[in-house]
């Protein structure tokens, strides 16, 4: 068997029964709430409905980046066991967590020279993220070695299609992503942007469109021309929503309506603290494998 232990952030937004039940290990990152410092524990200390709540009435969200000491603590804990590590990051597009790794990685190899210590950039975020997590649990379970692993990690990573749309621009103006006039117009005017991850893994808009069901129409629409095999795509599709579940359950049944091998095998699961901070309640996203991603 494969003695390494496969590992991530807690901003691939899966439940925490789900990293338990697939053996990935798990490191929280931080954020404000207000004043208060909290982490990202999969809404155990705050639930996600608080937290969205808290959002709406004002309070003022801010992340915080994992440092470098928090990731050597963390992977060092498994190295001091005889394990090798695969730990795959958050996109670097969007976070500094890949270099902050890698960074842990030169520190710790100077420690333990017999240990395989690999980090891998996902270009990925929320729960398409989490999606490579999965697939990569599936490939660890086929007694795949760490360096096949780590090859088709990057092969695959720019495959996974993230798109995305959501109800509120005000999250976004706040992060400076829509400058204040559009994010007003946009909100008077009911404008859901369509967004993607690039093969950058960066967010990039793609469409503004006047009303929440046009927007997953369009949704729906981008996996139609963009996933496996088109309509008769089966592997795994994921579904993120952030506060938002009747939002996503009807986004699920649009899919499965137009996609039948994909009826009862999608999983829905919520968007995290830190991914949320951002992205604000009101956001749904879809995760599957496709086309390599475009600038």
């Amino acid at each position: 068997m494969n003695k390494y232990v496969l590992t991530c952030g807690s901003t691939a937004d899966l439940s925490l029964e789900h990293y338990k039940n697939r053996n990935i290990e798990c490191i929280p990152f931080h954020y404000y709430l207000g004043d208060q410092e909290c982490i990202d524990d999969f809404g155990q200390t705050i639930s996600y409905p608080t937290f969205y709540q808290a959002m709406r009435e004002g309070i003022i969200t801010k992340t915080v980046q994992i440092n470098v000491e928090e990731i050597k603590d963390f992977l060092e804990q498994f190295l001091k066991k005889g394990l090798d590590v695969v730990h795959v990051t958050l996109s670097s597009g969007l976070s500094g967590s890949y270099n902050s790794a890698l960074i842990a990685k030169e520190e710790l190899q100077k420690q333990y020279p017999e240990r395989k210590i690999v980090i891998i950039d996902s270009l990925g975020a929320s729960s398409g993220y989490g999606l490579l997590m999965d697939t990569l649990a599936d490939l660890r379970d086929l007694n795949y070695s760490i360096e096949d692993l780590q090859k088709t990690a990057v092969e695959i990573r720019s495959h996974l299609q993230h798109v995305f749309f959501s109800t509120d621009l005000t999250y976004y103006m706040r992060g400076g992503r829509v400058s204040k006039t559009a994010g007003f117009f946009g909100n008077l005017l009911h404008i859901c942007p369509l967004l993607d991850v690039n093969d950058e893994g960066k967010l990039i808009p793609r469409k503004k469109l006047r009303g929440k069901k046009k927007a997953m129409e369009a949704l729906v629409k981008v996996m139609e021309e963009k996933a496996y095999d088109g309509l008769n795509y089966h592997c795994k599709c994921y579904i993120s929503h952030s506060d938002c579940y009747d939002d996503a359950l009807m986004v699920k049944k649009m899919i499965e309506d137009k996609f039948v091998g994909l009826k009862d095998k999608i999983e829905i699961n919520d968007i995290g603290t830190t991914i949320g901070s951002h992205s604000g309640p009101g956001t749904v996203a879809v995760f599957f494998y496709g086309e390599l991603r475009k600038n």
